[in-house]
């Protein structure tokens, strides 16, 4: 799937729900199913920067596409990466540059953040858009 339809996927997920409650509830079993990082990448080069809570993300690029493994010590930051991740995940690092993410603004999430999470939400695309741009250079 290219991240335009995972997107697409993830925004008609969260529109079947009425409320933000039961949104965030989604958005916590999200984080629950989120590809753990290995213990040993939890180390302050892999962490976040801009977030309040704690954020582990560890990129591998296998057959020219990059893998993501996250982890919070927050349960609906581990949500939010949960869905980046999803979104980001198995793709080429072109794609993850050149991807939007209006889906992000679709499903409503950054209206619904505190500003402390609403800025971590952006410290999290632009990670992980940084490990797109650097393990591009290594394609070229």
């Amino acid at each position: 799937m290219t991240i335009q339809e995972i997107q697409e996927e993830i925004v008609d997920e969260f529109s079947m729900f009425d409320d933000w409650m039961q949104r965030y509830e989604y958005m916590i079993e999200l984080g629950k199913s989120l590809p753990l990082i290995e213990e040993k990448y939890k180390t302050d080069d892999n962490i976040i920067k801009g977030c309040q809570s704690k954020v582990w993300v560890h990129a591998k690029m296998e057959d020219d596409k990059i893998d993501f493994t996250a982890d919070s010590d927050a349960i609906i930051t581990k949500g939010i990466i949960a869905i980046l991740i999803r979104a980001f995940s198995g793709q080429h690092p072109t794609a993850i540059i050149e991807a939007d993410t209006n889906f992000i603004d679709e499903i409503g999430l950054k209206e619904h953040l505190s500003p402390t999470r609403a800025n971590g939400l952006v410290s999290m695309i632009k990670q992980l858009k940084m490990y797109a741009i650097a393990y591009k250079t290594q394609l070229n």
